[in-house]
């Protein structure tokens, strides 16, 4: 029995283009839903999750910064930014609130496919060759991390920055170090969206268990992982606590 067709969220108010694209990307094999109002983004990602969505930055409604940052608070889909700023602070911004990858117009419709596919296998890579540290589960094959036997919703980035601290239990990473330089986008967020991505890695984390990151900041320097502090915290906790 084959498997259900990938559904990709087409976000934009241009008819022409989500048009263009939709025809695109149906004819290589995906189905596709577009929505032209911010507004109703995350409704809809929440009543079917998509695959990937694909986000133009001006929307009416809500634009797609404000978009992005309402989705990553529920859900860890893979997000690919459209527009037609070029600015590097616009870039930075989207991939600040937790876009994967950021593309600006005009672009074609080659170049989106081929950031969709790298975006999917991060995402959907198959099971196995775990890794088990300090209550951390990572699936590197699948490209996800369990805590506590609770499967993270991080995003592709976030995914990456946790696997490097994970990597080396109380080395200190500096922030360039955590993010991958090979990816132009990646290189142009910079030290801001490093503190971003740790500031929702801590939440997600504390989510299953308060003060159970251990992902701590050193001044001047970067960030390590801490085992020995997210055990003393889970010590100190009081019985009724726990």
């Amino acid at each position: 029995m084959s498997l259900p067709a990938r559904r990709i969220l087409i976000v934009d108010d241009d008819e022409r283009t989500s048009s263009l694209l939709s025809r695109y990307l149906e004819g290589q094999g995906y189905d596709t839903s577009v929505i032209g109002n911010g507004l109703q983004v995350a409704p809809e990602v929440r009543r079917a999750e998509p695959s990937l969505v694909l986000l133009d930055v001006q929307l009416p409604g809500q634009d797609g910064i404000e978009v992005c940052s309402e989705l990553r608070r529920f859900s860890g889909v893979p997000i690919i930014m459209v527009s037609g700023r070029v600015d590097e602070v616009d870039r930075l911004l989207g991939l600040e609130v937790g876009a994967d990858d950021y593309v600006c117009k005009p672009f074609s419709a080659r170049e989106v496919m081929a950031r969709i596919k790298a975006q999917l296998r991060r995402a959907e890579g198959r099971v196995g060759g775990n890794t088990e540290t300090h209550g951390f589960r990572i699936d590197e094959a699948a490209q996800r991390i369990a805590f506590e036997e609770h499967w993270l919703p991080l995003t592709a980035i976030e995914y990456r920055v946790l696997r490097k601290l994970l990597s080396k239990p109380g080395q200190v990473f500096g922030r360039d170090e955590l993010l991958e330089p090979q990816h132009q986008a990646f290189r142009v967020a910079g030290a801001r969206a490093v503190d971003s991505h740790v500031k929702n890695l801590r939440r997600k984390i504390a989510a299953v268990r308060a003060q159970g990151s251990a992902i701590e900041s050193v001044y001047g320097a970067g960030y390590r992982f801490d085992p020995g502090a997210a055990a003393e915290a889970e010590g100190t906790r009081s019985p009724a606590a726990a």
